[in-house]
């Protein structure tokens, strides 16, 4: 069974843990990956544009100039929405761009996208990742030990853990989040993911049971 090289805070290697893609989805779905990524950008946006249409924006009634005799097409309004100052001719308005996949959808697809991670050798796994006080120079020499310094990175823990969160959360392009708030596109997004060994068996076990259910 492929495996992964599990190792320490200093970069040395201290076992291996089994697991292959097909432990965590039984396939990848491309169609579905992006359909769910699609959906939380599409969540993400404010929806707050707004523009003025002709019936708000300032300026006179009056008509510009005399209907004949001056060569010009007829001209009623200077704010009409071909005039500069005028208002849009479709004004944007706010509108709720948010919508929801299927809950076991949005689960899989979640699976889907960790499972490729894996297949494509981008999951770094570390025994344990905890801080007796918040401590960002630790955190980035752990990075630098196994590797990982400068690249967009997500970290993965088991749990809530408000000692690995501060010591990151000022490092570029590093992310944290526990498993349970891990979706596809927090784990696509970035090139790299580091996860303790605790997460990825959580993991393992949540796709397991999963499969057991649906079958």
């Amino acid at each position: 069974m492929p495996s992964l090289t599990v190792y320490d805070k200093t970069g040395k290697s201290v076992g291996k843990f089994d697991i292959e893609p097909t432990d965590l989805a039984p396939r990848i779905n491309k169609q579905l990956l992006h359909d769910a990524v699609v959906m939380y950008q599409s969540n993400l946006r404010q929806g707050t544009a707004r523009t003025r249409s002709r019936a708000e924006v300032a300026g006179t009634t009056q008509k510009m100039y005399r209907q004949k005799g001056t060569g010009n097409a007829r001209a009623g309004s200077r704010r009409s929405g071909i005039r500069r100052g005028g208002g849009h001719i479709f004004a944007k308005r706010p509108r709720d761009w948010t919508y929801r996949l299927p809950r076991k959808a949005l689960q899989m697809a979640t699976r889907m996208a960790l499972a490729a991670k894996v297949r494509d050798d981008e999951v770094t796994l570390i025994d344990e990742l905890s801080f007796e006080a918040p401590k960002t120079r630790d955190m980035a020499a752990i990075l630098k030990a196994l590797q990982l310094s400068g690249e967009s990175l997500l970290v993965a823990t088991a749990g809530h853990d408000i000692n690995v969160y501060k010591s990151a959360r000022n490092i570029d392009r590093v992310t944290v989040s526990p498993v349970s708030d891990l979706n596809a596109l927090t784990v696509l997004l970035p090139k790299r993911v580091l996860m303790t060994k605790a997460a990825l068996e959580a993991l393992k076990t949540a796709a397991g049971d999963a499969k057991q259910a649906a079958s």
